[in-house]
């Protein structure tokens, strides 16, 4: 790994760009956004372990039930593992839509209370 650069300007001539105040009510809606956004990934990551490892390792026992006609494990085997990974995807999509438009409207009442001063 090479050292880092040092120039041979002066740094009082030319600072490191500052990035834009943030003011404390979009500070607070930032950590909501990544707070929803870690615990749902975590959820669903959960939910596609469970499907992926848990269901496999418990196909013995799961076997006595029955889904559309088929045992769990074969059916899950065969596609329903699939269709809840897309359900899973689908979830996600619209889950961070609905977080997006928050931190939208978040954004523009910051921006007008930013306005108003």
């Amino acid at each position: 790994m090479a050292a880092p650069h040092t120039s041979s300007r002066s740094t009082a001539l030319n600072p490191p760009p500052e990035p834009p105040p943030v003011s404390d009510a979009m500070a607070r809606a930032h950590r909501r956004y990544w707070r929803f956004n870690i615990a749902l990934i975590v959820l669903l990551m959960t939910i596609g372990f469970a499907v992926s490892f848990i269901v496999p390792l418990a196909a013995r026992g799961l076997s006595g039930v029955r889904l559309f006609g088929f045992s769990l494990p074969f059916y899950m085997g065969a596609q329903g593992a699939i269709l809840i990974y897309l359900m899973l995807i689908a979830v996600y999509i619209v889950s961070m839509q609905i977080a997006d438009r928050a931190l939208q409207r978040a954004f523009e009442a910051d921006a007008v209370a930013r306005r108003a001063r």
